[in-house]
């Protein structure tokens, strides 16, 4: 048999590693920074650039895109070259790919803090960098399949499933989800509005977690364990179950981060009923992935690698249990708008993500450089810290969310409402102190595991181009090819596998999507429901952009306590203008959406010297001051910009109103100067802050609303 030699690339693998600890020592400082911010507001340092509001998103950003992302890749360029037995398709792409998906994170970064944001969680990036992403990914995916079409190895292994599953999810993910109408350089308003846009978020949203962070981590699950346990996968038919039930099951279960909200019934139903299916698939994976470690147990006590892997899958199934037990309408009543979530997603990234990463760059840098690890009592050190660090991070955030949905239900004998919302905020404090601890430890974990990498890297000698042998794929043989099972067709030819994957995943999103879209009756229209004026959207654009849905709702559910606390709950027809929807994902501060209602209303000085000084207003307050939004004036030269652009967007606006629209704004802007100047406060119509008054006095206004009596 002829035999061929060859070389794996190694210097793109060592450069996506060096990233990897790079970018996430960078989000998780941003991560603890975040955390210490949610009790010593000091910790926001009174700069528009360092504020929860755009720490949070670029905390998110750079642990999920630049941290795991990067993670992603090491692992995937390391082990596809050694599964397909072949030299990855091109160097050159690869270099593109590794500085093009940098420069992502680098423009990433430098957006979010001067809070250029869409506004929509794990999707926050503007319209420029959301080209430049598929840009890259399509550079990532002629790479891999190019490299695939060329492999000596007849028989695809199962990890390379999820990441071509991974791929083509992605791609169809962010295209759709990142539809949107560009304004200006670095501002576009998302096309869809109101409930649309948060059927599309959330259809997003939580599959950015099922196929960015678990479907290929699945796949390094697949190569590494083995490899490392030196012992092969218990089954291989479970694993065939486990792929094409998850990427099946998984895309339907977006809806449910949107229980008891405006959305329609079925659709949360729908979500509910596949979250719960989730858990047979999700859990095959962990088994097949622990069950590797049959008769292998003594081995995991001496190797931290595998230490760190065993408690990655236990997160994950952890995880992947929880997830569809807070898809049940009567858990989600509790858990949602909580820190019990929060917890709850910590457990995936810190456990699942972080510790299978730290894993993999343990076993593979040695590798890269010819070497053993340098000390395996300081990875163990890093093995026992990381875990307390979760949790003492993860503990106190499901403490905090069961005391927040206690306190904020409970009613007094009388039927009042027992506890003021800002009291809910101050019991928890300790809950955050500790969380923040947690997360201190964590990333004093990961500062240990770089020193190790680090004297482990210098002590070696590295391999760039590592050579390896192999008999081209004509010659190969494949040792199941008499058992003919149905299934080795399909994993034998990626493009076919690509289009049913395509196809498994777009059933889910094409049920769910497309009656929202077409069928009338699921967004009822609400005729005293008017567009914003010019003044308003001005305010909601400096909203999005001091990530204020970072810690506000505007989504009155229909619960008593709900009701009694902020007003009539909230219906789909409200939203109908929203460009984006607003709806958020927890609730730091108070639910938002009759602000301006009767019920609600503040002063128009209240709301000045609330953003002035939180603390002066609301002792106790955990708020963020703005004092830029008292220097800032408008650009009213993006006025006509913004009307046009709605009206664009079906906003009916009377025709030609945009060049008519700043006479409006002024004019609403001196009447607010006017009430701000009978309690002595002085501005001009055109200060931002003005703006930020004007859009929270109009929330909740469209509709009448009935005053309420609690009994």
């Amino acid at each position: 048999m002829n035999i061929e030699t060859f070389h794996y690339d190694n210097k793109t693998v060592k450069f996506f590693a060096y990233a990897t600890i790079v970018w996430g020592v960078a989000g998780m400082v941003a991560g603890l920074l975040a955390a210490l911010q949610m009790y010593l507001p000091v910790m926001n340092f009174n700069l528009p650039f360092t504020t929860f509001g755009r720490i949070r998103p670029l905390h998110t950003n750079a642990v999920i895109f630049a941290f795991v992302g990067n993670g992603i890749f090491t692992g995937v360029y390391y082990s596809l070259q050694r599964l397909c037995k072949a030299r990855m398709y091109s160097d050159t792409l690869s270099k593109i790919h590794f500085w093009g998906w940098q420069l992502i994170i680098v423009l990433a970064a430098v957006t979010l803090l001067a809070g250029f944001t869409t506004g929509k969680e794990y999707a926050e990036l503007e319209w420029p960098i959301d080209i430049l992403i598929t840009l890259i990914w399509v550079i990532f995916g002629i790479n891999m399949f190019g490299t695939i079409i060329k492999r000596r190895e007849k028989h695809l292994y199962v990890a390379i499933w999820f990441y071509i599953g991974t791929w083509v999810t992605v791609a169809m993910l962010h295209i759709v989800n990142s539809i949107e109408l560009p304004v200006s350089l670095f501002k576009s308003y998302s096309w869809y509005a109101g409930v649309q846009d948060a059927l599309v978020q959330w259809w997003y949203g939580h599959n950015a977690v099922a196929f960015f962070l678990t479907t290929p981590y699945l796949g390094l699950m697949y190569y590494f364990l083995p490899k490392v346990a030196n012992r092969p996968v218990y089954s291989y038919r479970l694993s065939i179950i486990h792929f094409w039930a998850l990427i099946f099951i998984y895309i339907w279960a977006g809806p449910h981060h949107l229980i008891y909200t405006a959305l329609p019934d079925w659709a949360q139903s729908l979500g509910t009923v596949f979250s719960i299916m989730l858990i047979a698939p999700s859990w095959g994976g962990m088994l097949n992935g622990l069950f590797t470690l049959r008769g292998a147990w003594d081995k995991v006590r001496e190797e931290p690698v595998l230490k760190f892997m065993v408690v990655a899958i236990t997160c994950y199934g952890m995880a992947t249990f929880e997830g569809p037990l807070l898809s049940i309408k009567s858990v989600n009543a509790i858990s949602h708008y909580t820190d019990w979530t929060v917890g709850h997603v910590h457990i995936g990234a810190l456990g699942w993500n972080g510790f299978l990463t730290f894993s993999v760059l343990y076993w593979l840098i040695p590798r890269l450089f010819n070497t053993k690890l340098f000390s395996k009592k300081l990875a163990e050190t890093h093995f026992w810290i990381g875990t307390i660090g979760i949790l003492l991070y993860a503990v106190p955030l499901y403490w905090a969310g069961f005391a927040q949905s206690s306190m904020w239900k409970q009613f007094t004998e009388e039927g009042q409402l027992k506890y003021q919302f800002l009291e809910t905020v101050t019991h928890i404090i300790p809950m955050y102190a500790m969380r923040s601890i947690g997360g201190a430890l964590y990333l004093v974990g990961f500062i240990i595991m770089i020193y190790n990498i680090v004297k482990t890297v210098k002590q070696g000698s590295y391999i760039g181009d590592e050579a390896a042998q192999a008999a081209p794929l004509a010659l190969t043989t494949d040792d199941h090819d008499s058992k003919g099972y149905w299934h080795r067709k399909v994993e034998r030819r990626p493009f076919q596998m690509l289009i049913v994957s395509l196809l498994l995943v777009s059933i889910g999103g094409l049920v769910e999507l497309i009656p929202t879209f077409v069928i009338q009756s699921n967004v009822p229209t609400i005729a005293s429901v008017k567009p914003y004026t010019p003044l308003e959207l001005h305010g909601r654009d400096i909203y999005i952009r001091e990530g204020c849905y970072t810690c506000h709702s505007q989504m009155v559910r229909p619960f008593r306590d709900e009701v009694a606390r902020y007003g009539e709950y909230s219906k789909a027809g409200e939203f109908v203008y929203d460009h984006p929807f607003q709806w958020g994902s927890k609730r730091t501060g108070p639910d938002l959406a009759r602000e301006g209602t009767l019920k609600k209303r503040q002063a128009d000085s209240w709301h000045y010297n609330h953003m002035l000084e939180p603390q002066q207003m609301s002792p106790g307050s955990i708020m963020p001051s703005y004092p830029w939004l008292f220097d800032n004036q408008l650009d009213l030269s993006k006025t006509p910009l913004v009307v046009n652009a709605m009206i664009k967007l079906g906003v009916p606006y009377e025709k030609d109103y945009a060049s008519k629209a700043n006479d409006d704004l002024l004019a609403q802007g001196k009447l607010i100067q006017a009430s701000l100047k009978k309690d002595n406060i002085d501005v001009s119509e055109k200060d931002e802050i003005v703006a930020i008054i004007a859009y929270l006095q109009r929330l909740g206004t469209d509709i009448e609303i009935k005053p309420t009596t609690t009994k």
